[in-house]
């Protein structure tokens, strides 16, 4: 129970910190958060992007975030800069909320490695 308690003051930590950079003091939601994620992998957070581009702004963040749990691995770069990722291992059937909890400590971790949350 301690791991999930220090996850969730992790977690409400990413939120607070991305919301007052990101949201003008506007709570953001997991969605925006891999978003932001997205838009950092990518490297051109000032450039427009179209809808279809938002989304595959979002697939690489998710990606990016279950890399270390062996769902994916890093692939390439393509010629506009795009990161690709290849499938490794099959994700489990996971409800809703096991989803969500797992987003969210993949989110924590990735933002612990990049020191933003302690």
């Amino acid at each position: 129970m301690a791991r999930d308690q220090e996850i969730k003051r992790l977690w409400d930590d990413v939120v607070l910190n991305l919301s007052n950079q990101f949201a003008d003091g506007e709570t953001l939601d997991l969605d925006g958060i891999i978003y932001i994620i997205g838009l950092q992998e990518k490297g051109n957070l000032k450039a427009k992007y179209s809808k279809d581009d938002k989304i595959n702004l979002m697939h690489i963040a998710i990606c990016r975030l279950l890399e270390p749990f062996g769902y994916y691995e890093f692939d390439y770069f393509d010629a506009d800069g795009w990161p690709h990722y290849k499938p490794q291992e099959k994700l489990p059937p996971l409800k809703p909320g096991e989803q969500t909890v797992l987003m969210k400590e993949a989110i924590v971790n990735y933002f612990l490695d990049k020191k933003v949350v302690k």
